[in-house]
């Protein structure tokens, strides 16, 4: 099936005279008829369902249509992007270990891996999106277990080189994870250019209502753990936790990175996202297709009306043809890259809190890739927690404006956009 299709059909198949709509197990146990049943379920030899803390029915069935999506062999859900994140580097990363990763990312991943995960004793080198082969090679360590960037920034919505940064990743030995939210699948599919894992916070666009907050990883299933024992014994050596079980050799390469995660981090975390938000999810995922299409039309041309405006200082946009990343872009993302549009306001950090109060139909909201336009002014919310030089090196000024272009017309967003500013004093 092509994309547009596995939108729609993916994930579920009902049998004769079963539900249309994929069901929601609204359950946090399931029955069994005997103790050596649920036995087998807890020393991983048979595949079924025991506490929906781990696992449920609905969330893999959503889970199983953004693996079709991606062209993966496995994926999960999680209860958000953060969460998807986490596991994600924790799964194969621990204390003492090392991790590289891209700048320019989303303020609160950024505060994941430098603050928090830090402080369980995994360092991050974090690189420039724009860094030299040579740059980045100098980045890695004995220790390195992993890469992250992601394939457009948010919000400083520079496209990440997927090629370089697996290249460097695989000669090291260790694996390229990219959070691929703001592309979706439908742009971009990062395990066709060498990435190994892939993260989503399917709370953007693949929901995209507002509706539900969730996460989700997928597997290429193209790594192959077993080369590198020594890297990643999580993987490769018995798991005492599950009777001594070693994941590559029981669930293969394809499988045992996410049967990992499930059954060791999801168990003891518990970040499970709600059966009823995979349903809300799913209802989002079957019109994925047509909405990215809308959101990249509406953001192409209210980032040409931008580029020209006299209260505007500069507009990121990897669709204008002056755009640093218009040539990335032309690679990873021919068919459009998203909706999001960021800009500066002449006047600074004050100009730009003007335009955003003066909007009427663009809401100011610490969300984006919404159905409904909405816009952010990063320093001062998702990205307050960092200084200076960190807001530098991750590409978001003062006068930053993100603004999420939604599906509605574009030329009442870009009138809406044009009565704002005029009543900015610059």
């Amino acid at each position: 099936m092509r994309i547009d299709t596995k939108c729609v059909q993916s994930g579920y198949t009902p049998k004769n005279g079963e539900p249309r709509e994929i069901p929601i197990i609204q359950s946090t146990t399931f029955k069994y008829d005997t103790s050596e049943d649920m036995g087998k379920l807890f020393d991983l030899e048979a595949s079924g369902y025991f506490y929906t803390r781990l696992q449920n029915p609905t969330n893999d069935m959503v889970a199983a249509k953004i693996c079709d999506l991606e062209g993966g062999t496995a994926a999960m859900l999680t209860s958000s992007g953060q969460a998807a994140n986490f596991f994600a580097v924790f799964n194969i990363a621990t204390c003492g270990d090392h991790v590289v990763s891209s700048s320019s990312i989303y303020g609160g991943t950024y505060n994941l891996f430098a603050v928090t995960m830090k402080k369980m004793g995994i360092d991050f080198t974090f690189v420039s999106p724009d860094c030299t082969e040579e740059e980045l090679e100098a980045a890695f360590r004995p220790n390195t277990k992993a890469v992250f960037g992601e394939t457009i920034a948010n919000p400083a919505l520079t496209v990440l080189d997927i090629e370089m940064f697996a290249n460097a990743a695989h000669r090291h030995g260790v694996p390229l994870i990219v959070d691929n939210t703001f592309a979706t699948p439908i742009n971009c599919r990062p395990f066709e250019w060498g990435a190994d894992i892939v993260t989503h916070s399917t709370t953007k666009y693949m929901d995209g209502h507002g509706a539900a907050v969730g996460g989700c990883i997928v597997d290429s299933g193209k790594f192959d753990w077993s080369r590198y024992p020594e890297k990643f014994p999580g993987l490769c050596t018995p798991d005492e936790s599950y009777h001594g079980i070693v994941y590559v050799e029981k669930f293969g390469v394809g499988g045992a990175f996410i049967t990992k995660a499930t059954s060791q981090l999801m168990r003891d975390f518990g970040s499970i996202q709600a059966p009823q938000n995979a349903f809300l999810l799913n209802l989002g995922l079957e019109s994925l297709h047509v909405r990215v299409r809308k959101h990249c039309e509406n953001g192409q041309a209210v980032a040409e009306f931008l580029k020209g405006h006299e209260k505007i200082s500069w507009v990121k946009y990897c669709g204008l043809p002056d755009d640093p990343y218009y040539a990335r872009a032309q690679k990873y993302l021919p068919n459009g890259s998203c909706g999001v549009v960021s800009f500066g306001v002449k006047g600074g950090r004050k100009a730009a809190e003007q335009f955003m109060k003066n909007l009427r139909l663009a809401a100011i909201e610490t969300h984006v890739a919404d159905a409904r336009s909405c816009c952010l002014h990063p320093a001062n919310a998702t990205h307050r927690q960092m200084n200076d030089e960190e807001l530098m090196a991750a590409g978001v000024s003062p006068d930053m404006v993100r603004f999420s272009c939604g599906i509605e017309d574009k030329e009442d967003l870009i009138a809406d956009i044009a009565q704002a500013l005029e009543k900015v004093e610059i």
